[in-house]
């Protein structure tokens, strides 16, 4: 059976639109406040889990929000196997967006895997079709984690953002890298695959060059998310054995969706949509 099991970080957010940013010390007033869960991981799990895959995340987190986030998967039919911080928080990031579309986020890193946690998850990434990867982990963590998986025969997708230089041993194991055009650096001669997204053009297959078109589902609102549709929908397509330009064409039609409707979690299509 396709299994997708994503490594990643967890966190609550609050969404709020203004006129203007502030000015010195000025205080202004919100015109809404939307708050849910989020985070690279999270997102895509959601992602994968809602094209009807079995999707298993894995992440820490303050020991007070996971029932929270276990009944939330439970809700997609995925599973969530969480490292449970006592006395620490969860990840928390406030984003602003003003009338003009500038986004500006803020965010408080809290709880976090560490190596010694990956011999807990072992066997789910050693069952595993595809382990999804990125920047919010510590790279210690997604070297062990990629290890195992390289050990059993099964995919790596690394989305290397936030962008940081990676080390060799994580280049020699990846197979498939999902950068935006700000992350490429550093991707030149590694061994595996290269899917460049584009953003509203699509996306590119580095060992072919094509590029494999965007799908337009209407006005763009909001952009938050879409990255993480596009590496949660990819993994899933990929899991099943979809070739890579049919996966990379499914993920685009996805994020296509995902920007026309407001904030992450009501955004991320279920498979029946697109």
């Amino acid at each position: 059976m396709p299994k997708v099991v994503v490594i990643g970080a967890v966190g609550k957010s609050v969404s709020m639109d203004v006129d203007k940013f502030h000015v010195g010390g000025e205080t202004i007033f919100a015109k809404n406040a939307h708050g849910e869960f989020g985070g690279k991981g999270f997102n895509r799990a959601v992602a994968s889990a809602r094209q009807n895959v079995e999707t298993v995340f894995v992440a820490a987190c303050g020991a007070e929000d996971a029932s929270a986030i276990e009944s939330l998967f439970e809700a997609e039919g995925a599973r969530a196997i969480l490292v449970k911080r006592e006395g620490e928080q969860s990840d928390f990031a406030s984003i602003i967006t003003d009338a003009v579309g500038t986004t500006h986020v803020t965010v408080f890193q809290g709880a976090a895997l560490k190596v010694d946690d990956v011999a807990s998850f072992r066997e789910e990434i050693a069952s595993a079709s595809i382990l999804v990867l990125d920047n919010e982990i510590p790279e210690e963590v997604n070297v062990a984690a990629s290890e195992i998986a390289a050990a059993n025969g099964v995919k790596i997708i690394l989305n290397p953002a936030p962008y940081r230089p990676l080390g060799e041993r994580i280049k020699e194991l990846v197979d498939i890298y999902t950068p935006n055009e700000f992350e490429t650096e550093g991707l030149e001669n590694v061994r595996g695959e290269v899917v460049g997204t584009l953003g509203a053009k699509g996306c590119v297959i580095r060992s072919s060059g094509v590029v494999v078109p965007p799908v337009d589902h209407g006005k763009s609102v909001d952009t938050t998310g879409a990255g993480d549709t596009f590496n949660g929908v990819l993994a899933a397509r990929l899991a099943e054995g979809e070739a890579l330009e049919a996966a990379c064409l499914a993920a685009n039609d996805a994020a296509g969706y995902e920007v026309t409707v407001r904030y992450v979690l009501p955004a991320i299509p279920r498979r029946k949509k697109i």
